[in-house]
C-alpha cells in the first residue's frame, strides 16, 4: 500500500506529519537529542532492525535534520548529527512529551522520567507559546485564515 504524500500540502501541519512520516521517526530523533550519534548506539537503543533505521536515519538526512559524517574510514563508520533545522523540531518533541505526560497515564500516575533544566535541576513541563505574546496557545483563540501579501 502507497502512503498518501502531503509535502506539497498548504498545510504546516500536513507537511510536518508527512516529514516524520510514522512512529519511529520522531522516536529516532528523541535519542538524537539524547545524544546519541552512532548507528549501532541507535540500534541498542531502540532495538529496531538495521533495515528500517537506516531508513529513518537516511530521511532524516535526506530531510536536513540529521547530518552524517564519516568517523572511522576503515570499516566505513558515520554518525549522525543534529542540525539547525533538526534542532529546531524539539519543541515539537516536547510538546508530544506534555500531551503524553498530561493524558497518556492512569489518573494518578504519572510518567517514570522527566524533563529536567541542565542548570538549575528543575523539571521542566514544555508549553507552547505565542512568539509575539508569550501567552499560551489555545485552540479556542485561533482561527486559520490565508496569508495576506504583507505576511499578516
Amino acid at each position: 500500500m502507497r502512503r498518501t504524500r502531503f509535502d506539497d500540502a498548504p498545510c504546516p501541519i500536513a507537511r510536518t506529519t508527512d516529514l516524520i512520516g510514522d512512529w519511529w521517526t520522531p522516536i529516532v530523533l528523541r535519542e538524537a537529542f539524547l545524544g546519541r550519534r552512532r548507528f549501532d548506539d541507535f540500534q541498542r537503543a531502540l532495538s529496531l532492525s538495521r533495515g528500517v533505521l537506516a531508513q529513518r536515519l537516511g530521511r532524516l538526512v535526506d530531510e536536513g535534520l540529521l547530518d552524517k559524517r564519516l568517523y572511522e574510514e576503515r570499516p566505513p563508520r558515520h554518525e549522525y548529527l543534529l542540525t539547525e533545522k533538526g534542532l529546531a523540531f524539539y519543541p515539537v518533541l516536547a510538546a508530544m512529551w506534555r500531551f503524553g505526560s498530561d493524558w497518556l497515564w492512569p489518573d494518578g500516575q504519572q510518567p517514570p522520567v522527566e524533563l529536567f533544566d541542565r542548570e538549575s535541576g528543575l523539571p521542566v513541563r514544555p508549553l507552547v507559546v505565542d512568539e509575539t505574546t508569550g501567552e499560551a496557545i489555545d485552540v479556542r483563540k485561533l482561527r486559520v485564515g490565508a496569508r495576506t501579501p504583507n505576511g499578516g
